[in-house]
């Protein structure tokens, strides 16, 4: 089932080190919305910030959303920087596309636990976004593989695993 869920509190702690005081934690786990669409016509659900930052131009922030996915057989969630923020800040996720595999989820090294990590790219304008503020948008999309795939291979870790097959 396509389902969005919040990490355990353990997971967002860890991922959250220093950028939330601990005695601010409970209460921005605790704040965390599911991302949600907009309208019946938008094909994006709308990530929510779980904290406030300010990205001045050139400066790159990393953010744990506290949110994991569940999705079908044959889907996967492509990420994407509000519209608005490319054309008023020129804001770009550092990987273009954030792209969430179906076997992401729950992976015994995160959780599935997405992070966006964004860059300012304006020569003089400040992102500032407040928690609980929309700062990227997820899309469920359908993939077809070939008839003669024959991958077999389990996800074992989070970001990056893949290349990590066999030593």
């Amino acid at each position: 089932m396509n389902k969005f869920e919040k990490v355990s509190f353990e997971e967002f702690k860890k991922s959250m080190g220093t950028i939330i005081s601990p005695e601010n934690l409970t209460y921005a786990y605790n704040e965390l919305k599911l991302p949600k669409r907009a309208t019946k016509g938008s094909a994006g659900y709308d990530f929510k910030s779980p904290f406030d930052f300010v990205l001045a131009p050139g400066m790159t922030i990393k953010i744990p959303t506290g949110i994991k996915c569940s999705l079908n057989e044959n889907r996967a969630l492509f990420m994407l920087p509000r519209s608005s923020f490319g054309f008023k800040y020129q804001i770009q996720l550092d990987n273009t596309i954030g792209l969430i595999d179906q076997d992401y989820y729950n992976n015994e090294n995160n959780e599935g636990h997405i992070f966006v990590k964004m860059t300012n790219h304006s020569n003089s304008e400040y992102l500032r976004v407040k928690q609980g503020d929309s700062f990227v948008q997820g899309i469920i999309v359908a993939y077809d593989i070939t008839d003669d795939d024959e991958a077999t291979e389990t996800r074992t870790g989070g970001i990056g695993s893949t290349n990590n097959k066999g030593g």
